[in-house]
């Protein structure tokens, strides 16, 4: 116990700084003053980032925890601090992000006669996140913390909220300090491993996928280890990309259609059977026969309900990565040989490669995006930190930017949420203070969140920003055309100076209109140790070449 009574903030920062919290990602208010003065009283201080908008915040914290595998930690004041943040709690939820919120909430003494932003907030969370309560009393603050943190943390891991009625949150208690503890790994079943293993001892052309929970749960060792063992073909998605490094014979991502289409296993580990990956349903067209899917999670709750599946595991996934794999080595019969299946897909890689050259050397004019990623991808070292944020543009990065490590990708995962880029370019150059950390905007993106550039200046974070400036809304103004023949609210002021607003806050910034100078343009941002924004003007016709529209 400790000595003397402290308020309920200080033992809310003890909980999380147990946890592995090292920031506090917040926008200013009185509900949660206690969060702020326990962080500057903690041994050592807590950095507190204070932000723009409550947004930023949450996604911050969201991609720290993404970043680090440990929570991160919002704090948002009472009312619309706690509603300006449900965006981006969703996009953890569907994520699968290790994240703690902390709401202001209107004081106990004054609940139902209208006080200032009174509203009961849990319910408004609930559905987004693992767990939203109230910890009503001071002495409830810690044990409820505690409790938050181990669940978020936990598979499968997501957003957990807790909101503390102000009056309670400066009242004094004395509790035992948190441990910090985190839940005991999911054993996975052996027989379902072993039923996994023999579809593979039968399969001609099998297909791994590896999604971002593998990151998540650690288990990027061992997914590396079963892919050089058994010599399968791998298409990697979200935190999944850099688990088998940019340019290794085994990743197939640019072969992608030819892989999902011809082959007869499928195994997706670590990310949903969702419309990126037609809903667990590939090939069988023409005639052909449905290749067998394998769906494997983190947990039960997460192995889909809705997809034909051949087999299914759940479970601590390196220890699934390792039982698969000891089952398929251990089996009677020789190794499977799917040489012959993974030089088709190389030859594919290729040739999509080699395709991939003539756009990112394009001399067009208006610039083809994809120059952009020409230009950027010789500058990028093997532990850079991307960031996409917005739709057409970023798609490009999807299909150009293959990173050489895990945790180099950062996006809005399956919910898609703009906005998100900010607050994961402060996480990453937290994070990863000595990697270069490169945010890619859309310019429709880039208008919800630019104002941030503040808190990057004030809290010295340099971050390179891009920005594949359309003057529209590309992922809709398209498919609008063809839908009607015409489209609305689809078009932005065209060539809108968003370096001058970078410059305005305290950045650096320039715009260009020659591909010739993209390159010399990032040599400069890199190189100027502050945020630095880079406006290239693009073709709005140049679209990506999009085979789903995630309906």
């Amino acid at each position: 116990m400790t000595d003397e009574p402290q308020h309920g903030g200080i033992h809310a920062i003890d909980v999380a700084r147990a946890h592995g919290v090292e920031h506090l990602f917040t926008l200013s208010g009185a509900h949660v003053f206690p969060m702020y003065d326990g962080a500057v009283k903690a041994d050592p201080p807590m950095p507190i980032i204070d932000v723009r908008h409550e947004p930023t915040a949450v996604f911050a914290a969201e991609a720290i925890g993404k970043l680090t595998r440990k929570p991160g930690l919002a704090v948002l004041t009472a009312g619309p601090g706690v509603t300006n943040g449900v965006s981006a709690i969703a996009q953890a939820s569907f994520s699968g992000s290790p994240l703690v919120v902390v709401g202001g909430r209107a004081p106990n003494n004054r609940w139902g006669s209208g006080s200032l932003q009174e509203l009961d907030q849990p319910p408004i969370v609930e559905s987004i996140s693992k767990s939203a309560v109230t910890a009503h009393k001071v002495d409830d603050i810690a044990p409820v913390l505690d409790e938050a943190f181990t669940l978020a943390s936990s598979s499968h891991r997501g957003p957990t909220f807790v909101d503390v009625p102000m009056d309670e949150f400066f009242n004094a208690t004395t509790v035992a300090p948190s441990k910090g503890t985190t839940s005991a790994p999911i054993e996975p079943d052996a027989e379902a491993l072993g039923r996994i293993a023999g579809l593979l001892r039968e399969a001609a052309r099998p297909v791994l996928v590896i999604g971002t929970d593998v990151w998540a749960d650690h288990a990027e060792a061992a997914a590396l280890r079963f892919v050089e063992e058994t010599g399968i073909a791998v298409i990697s998605n979200g935190m999944g990309r850099g688990i088998i490094p940019g340019g290794h014979p085994n990743l197939v991502t640019k072969a992608r259609s030819t892989a999902f289409n011809q082959a007869d296993l499928v195994i997706v580990v670590g990310t949903p059977l969702d419309f990126r990956l037609g809903y667990g349903i590939f090939g069988g067209k023409d005639g052909a026969t449905p290749a067998r899917t394998v769906h494997i999670a983190d947990s039960p709750g997460q192995v889909s309900s809705h997809a034909e599946m051949a087999a299914s595991a759940s479970g601590d996934l390196t220890k699934v990565f390792d039982g698969v794999l000891a089952a398929l080595q251990s089996g009677a019969g020789s190794k499977p040989d799917w040489t012959p299946w993974l030089s088709t897909l190389q030859d594919e890689v290729a040739a999509a490669t080699a395709r991939d050259s003539e756009l990112l050397t394009a001399s067009a004019d208006p610039i083809h995006p994809a120059r952009i990623y020409g230009e950027l991808l010789p500058r990028l070292g093997d532990d850079a930190v991307v960031i996409g944020d917005g739709g057409d543009f970023v798609s490009f990065a999807g299909k150009f930017v293959e990173p050489k490590l895990p945790g180099g990708w950062l996006d809005p995962g399956p919910y898609g949420c703009l906005g998100a880029g900010m607050g994961a370019a402060m996480a990453a150059r937290i994070a990863k203070p000595s990697s270069q950390v490169v945010l890619l905007y859309g310019d429709g993106a880039a208008g919800m969140s630019l104002m941030d550039v503040d808190t990057l200046v004030r809290h010295n974070l340099p971050v390179v920003m891009i920005v594949g400036n359309n003057s529209a809304w590309g992922l809709e103004k398209g498919p609008m055309q063809w839908l009607y023949g015409y489209d609305v609210a689809a078009d932005l002021a065209p060539q809108t100076r968003y370096d001058q607003v970078v410059t305005a806050l305290g950045g650096g910034g320039e715009m260009v209109t020659d591909p010739t100078e993209i390159g010399p343009a990032l040599d400069r941002a890199f190189a100027s140790g502050v945020p630095y924004l880079v406006n290239v003007m693009t073709d709005v016709n140049a679209a990506y070449p999009r085979a789903t529209t995630g309906i």
